[in-house]
């Protein structure tokens, strides 16, 4: 891996390349992708199955579109009983995590009689995308379904494209039986989001829509967003190491590596105050690449967006790293957790040198759905928040609104709107 020192420069360099990547620079995907869109909006099921023949070459249909009970037995007897004891002992880790954010309603009442409250209630349709093919992760079927679940959605519809025989993944059918997905619909592309967001004959209309897709679901999420929610519009994967001499180089370079083979896209980022730490890393790096299934593309992706950043000292480091504002974050320094009270911006932080981020990706609990793309400044990790609605409650007695009432007609008269003052007046002719 290049070694680089630190500057204002060379952060701002390496900031204005990893925004590159993100799904608002790829405008010449768009124009198809509305047209998708618009087709789905007006033919329903016809644009659907006409776009899975062309693009997963399934003839589909209303009699096979939906994944039957037997297609998900099949799909248990296909896969290795350990690993299904697997998926639902990672399943029980997330939504232990996720119920512990749950939120209840509430209301204060005063003795003039004003109450004020806010009512918590979960949406009542929730649709998940999953990619199909070498995409397609288990591991992120749960963590789209089960917080809408603990959150208390009604239905959850799940959208994943068919391989040329019209069979799902069978990682994907096992892993929304044990999160508690109501449907399954054999759909891809940006016809499924189209689909989710409008409705077909077979399709609901949802009333949010999560999951990671290719680029063609990143801009059919971004172009539907207003009509539905969405969770993100989600980049490549990143990972940034912050580490000081205290660091194991192996086990720096083994995590750096972990979501450098997601994709070419991907960025994998060391910050280290330590240059023989530096040297050490991208020496190791060297050597798993040469071992490891995927090092053709984690080579691409490293000579793309991989580095090791030399900083002067680690205040500096934590400004660059605050900057970048990863999707993970592992802080591997002396003290990580006074480290980390000095981090703003992170989708998930992993202290520790036992901490690695495929702990995160798999078994811990914390959802592996992250702000990408320096977003983590102001998104936040998919989390029950995302499927529950806030309602604000407000009443006032006579006697509180006698109190009050002088203060919002003048309020309201001086915007202008003497129509919302008339509303507060006429109850005190």
């Amino acid at each position: 891996m290049r070694i680089v020192n630190l500057t204002a420069e060379t952060k701002e360099s390496i900031l204005n390349n990893l925004l590159k990547r993100s799904p608002n620079n790829y405008s010449q995907y768009e124009e198809k992708v509305n047209a998708i869109i618009e087709n789905v909006k007006a033919n329903k099921d016809k644009a659907v199955f006409e776009y899975t023949a062309k693009y997963d070459q399934f003839n589909l249909t209303a009699q096979n579109i939906q994944v039957t009970r037997a297609e998900i037995d099949e799909a248990y007897s296909m896969m290795d009983d350990k690993l299904v004891e697997v998926l639902k002992e990672s399943a029980e880790n997330i939504r232990r995590f996720h119920a512990k954010q749950l939120r209840n309603s509430w209301f204060d009442s005063k003795e003039d009689g004003t109450i004020l409250g806010m009512k918590i209630t979960p949406i009542e349709k929730a649709g998940v995308y999953v990619p199909g093919g070498k995409a397609a992760y288990p591991s992120s079927v749960l963590m789209n379904v089960i917080p809408a679940k603990v959150a208390g959605v009604k239905e959850i519809v799940m959208t994943t494209p068919p391989g040329k025989d019209g069979k799902v993944n069978p990682g994907t059918l096992v892993a929304a039986d044990i999160a508690g997905v109501d449907t399954i619909y054999k759909v891809g592309g940006a016809q499924a989001i189209a689909a989710l967001a409008f409705g077909t004959e077979s399709i609901p209309k949802v009333d949010k829509i999560t999951g990671p897709g290719n680029i063609y679901v990143a801009l059919a999420k971004k172009a539907v967003y207003g009509y539905v929610s969405i969770d993100s519009i989600a980049g490549p994967s990143e990972i940034l190491v912050l580490a000081d001499e205290t660091a194991n180089p192996r086990y720096v370079a083994a995590d750096l590596l972990s979501q450098a083979e997601h994709d070419e896209l991907a960025s994998a980022i060391l910050i280290t105050t330590s240059s023989e730490l530096a040297v050490k890393v991208s020496e190791e790096v060297e050597g798993f690449v040469k071992e490891l299934s995927r090092g053709e593309i984690i080579q691409k992706s490293l000579d793309n967006y991989g580095y090791i950043l030399l900083a002067d000292s680690m205040s500096d480091a934590i400004d660059a790293t605050n900057a970048i504002a990863s999707e993970h974050l592992e802080i591997l320094t002396k003290n990580p957790f006074d480290t980390m009270t000095r981090i703003k911006n992170a989708g998930a932080i992993f202290m520790g040198e036992y901490a690695s981020e495929p702990l995160g990706d798999y078994f811990a609990g914390p959802n592996h759905i992250l702000p990408t793309n320096g977003t983590a400044k102001f998104f936040s990790p998919v989390n029950v928040d995302d499927f529950i609605k806030k309602t604000s409650i407000i009443s006032y007695s006579r006697e509180a609104l006698e109190k009050v009432h002088n203060q919002i007609e003048m309020f309201a008269e001086s915007e202008g709107l003497t129509a919302h003052a008339n509303s507060i007046k006429v109850r005190f002719e």
